[in-house]
This record gives C-alpha cells, sequence and structure tokens, in this order.
C-alpha cells in the first residue's frame, strides 16, 4: 500500500482544544529549545536477529544553547504508569533541575546513548567528574522491537553526536524519524511528534511545548478530536500489539518551580488520556517538563531569587499541556509513514483519506490539502 502524501493534523483542519499554537507549532516555540535527531534506518526485513534491520535512532533534546550542566533549569517528572525508563529521574526529583540534555531511545540503547551523552559533555566540561560533579544525562525509552532488531545495538556513539551537535531551534521532523523511527501508537506507525500552545498568565503570554516519543495504546481506544476512529478503521492491523510506552517532553518560557513543573507534567498525561490511553501495565508513560525561565548557577555565592508564577494563575498553563500533548500524538500519527521492519513485520499508517471521511461522518469536516 502507498500512503498518501503525510501532513499534519491543523493541515487536516485538525484543532485541538481553544489556546491558539506557536508560530512552528512545536517545541521550538519556546525560546532557547533545541532538537536534533539521528535515524537510523538499513537492512532487510528478512534480516537474522542481532544482525538488522535498524529502524531505530536518538532523538535530543536541549533546554538551551548555552552550558546546561553549569546553568541548570527547573524541572519536573511524573510517571503515569513505570513500566518503562528515564534514567535521570531520580535526580530529577530531588533537586527540581536538570542539568543535561533529554535523550530519546529504543529500550536497549539506553546504555548506549547514555555513555555517549556523557563523552559528549565531557567535551565541552574538562572538569566533569574531576573537581565538578559527575555528569548523569537523562535518557527515555520506549521498546520498537516489532519493527527494530533491539538485539543488534544499532545506535552507535556517532548516531548520538550527530543528534546532539544537530541540535536546533526551528521545525522539528516528525513521524518516523530519530528515535521514533520504529515507534507504533494505537497499532498504527508513530513516532516522534510535537505541538504547543501560548497560554496566559497575569495577561502575559508564555508559550507551552511538547514533543512525545509515541509507542502505546490499543486501536479501539484511539480518539481524535473526540472521534473514536480506533472503533471504525478496524483493519491495517500489526502482527500483535506492544504496550509499548510514551515519553512526553514539556517546554516552557511560563516562570515556575521544580514542583510546579512536576505538576505541569503530570497534566500531559491527560493529554495522552485525550487520545485514549489508559496507561496500561505494560506501558511506561514517563512526562519530563522543565521551564526555561530562570538558569539555576551550579555554584553559588549568595542567596538564590527566583521568580515564578503563583499557582492560582496556571489554568491556562496546565490547559496547554493537556491539548499540546495530545495533538502531539496525533501530528506523530499523521506524519508517520508505513514501514516494514523485523521478520517482515509492518506498521501501517493512518489512512488520512479515511480519517477524512470519518471526522466528516461524526461532525468534524476536515479536508486534505490540495
Amino acid at each position: 500500500m502507498a500512503d498518501l502524501a503525510r501532513v499534519r493534523a491543523r493541515d487536516l483542519g485538525i484543532t485541538i482544544g481553544l489556546l491558539p499554537v506557536g508560530p512552528l507549532n512545536a517545541i521550538t516555540d519556546v525560546p532557547g529549545v533545541l532538537v536534533g535527531q539521528s535515524t537510523v534506518v538499513w537492512g532487510t526485513p528478512d534480516l537474522p536477529n542481532g544482525q538488522g534491520p535498524a529502524r531505530t535512532g536518538v532523538t535530543a533534546v536541549l533546554p538551551h544553547g548555552g552550558d546546561i550542566f553549569h546553568e541548570r533549569v527547573t524541572a519536573g517528572v511524573f510517571a503515569a504508569n513505570g513500566v518503562g525508563e528515564v534514567v535521570g529521574s531520580t535526580a530529577i526529583r530531588e533537586w527540581g533541575l536538570i542539568e543535561t540534555p533529554i535523550m530519546l531511545t529504543n529500550s536497549q540503547s539506553i546504555g548506549q546513548v547514555y555513555d555517549s551523552t556523557v563523552r559528549w559533555m565531557m567535551e565541552k566540561n574538562p572538569l566533569a567528574g574531576i573537581t565538578d560533579d559527575a555528569i548523569m544525562p537523562v535518557v527515555g525509552e520506549c521498546d520498537d522491537s516489532l519493527l527494530n532488531d533491539m538485539r543488534g545495538m544499532h545506535v552507535h556513539h556517532d548516531h548520538v553526536c550527530t543528534a546532539l551537535d544537530g541540535a536546533a531551534s526551528g521545525p522539528v521532523a516528525e513521524g518516523c524519524v530519530g528515535a521514533g523511527t520504529g515507534m507504533t501508537c494505537y497499532d498504527f506507525k508513530a513516532g516522534i511528534g510535537t505541538s504547543s500552545r501560548i497560554a496566559h498568565a497575569y495577561e502575559t503570554p508564555y508559550t507551552v511545548g511538547v514533543l512525545v516519543m509515541a509507542n502505546f495504546g490499543v486501536r479501539p481506544r484511539l480518539l481524535i478530536d473526540g472521534v473514536p476512529v480506533g472503533r471504525h478503521i478496524t483493519d491495517l492491523m500489526p502482527v500483535e500489539n506492544r504496550q509499548g510506552s510514551c515519553i512526553v517532553i514539556l517546554a516552557t518560557d511560563a516562570p515556575l518551580s521544580g514542583h510546579q513543573c512536576e505538576r505541569l507534567a503530570k497534566r500531559c498525561s491527560l493529554g495522552l488520556a485525550v487520545t485514549g490511553s489508559y496507561a496500561s501495565d505494560g506501558s511506561g508513560e514517563i512526562m519530563v517538563a522543565f521551564s526555561t525561565a530562570a538558569r539555576i548557577p551550579r555554584t553559588t555565592g549568595a542567596p538564590l531569587s527566583l521568580i515564578v508564577l503563583g499557582d492560582d494563575v496556571l489554568a491556562e498553563v496546565f490547559e496547554a499541556a493537556v491539548d499540546a500533548t495530545a495533538e502531539a500524538v496525533v501530528n506523530a500519527l499523521c506524519m508517520a509513514t508505513t514501514t516494514v521492519g523485523r521478520d517482515n513485520n509492518v506498521s501501517y499508517a493512518l489512512p488520512l483519506d479515511r480519517l477524512v471521511e470519518l471526522m466528516g461522518r461524526f461532525g468534524r469536516p476536515i479536508h486534505l490539502p490540495a
């Protein structure tokens, strides 16, 4: 089957929630946030396990382009279900801070990505592990073994460095790219998705941006803007459902404490629920949120003064987190392409022509771009 040209949800006319989106509708709408990706695709589906094929990669999110190790940002983490891993999450919980890039990859490449990120950061911080503290990167994972030969350990040091060195502002590639290359969601092909919202507090606009590595869900529960898509598109199924996982990264320029970032991370799980997730037993659904509003020095000579929003004005910021997360998942589905992987397993793309017909039938008229 040949995929139609892939477009984002808003190109079809799907609008989730009420808040406006940022200029790029991406996590990089948050000033200073950078995203880099390295896609690892090679090999035919008939290769023996351990020798390919590779359908995987690495995605890097940098809170800012400066020295993150010495200029940390406030952060929080939340696990809707913890059968998955974000290495470095204990330090986030303890300090309410992030001091490294946030890396995404497949489940069995966490060690390689962690090690390579340490080496990459040591090149930039020659005193790390000597007079400065040890470097402990944040690395999240999802299981892409339906399509990727995870036994082959196909993510290497140069792939990690490519993602980190190439991290940039601007549009973010979605679907079968970077760490999302081999991921599936609601039994359709998915991967990386992103979205953003503009929220107000004290009449000041703030940007909330989300990036997801979507690899979760069962088909009958898929909802798009309230429409039960998964109940009506029941074919194009993979050979099996793997409960998978989802890692959500949220960035904002709203001034928040670490505890408030954790509260924001919790709202991302509601965004997954809007699309049909119930955080199933085997699905590691973990959310990391950070604020770029302040840089916290590693060492201090005087008390710090941190400006934060009052909790009573966070309503729109919470709303933004929910809606941007839900739309990021839909973007991952809309942008991904049908992929043949390990043992000739196929993950089919969400058929956009049928999605258009179905949404219209439920009173949500959308259209394919001309």
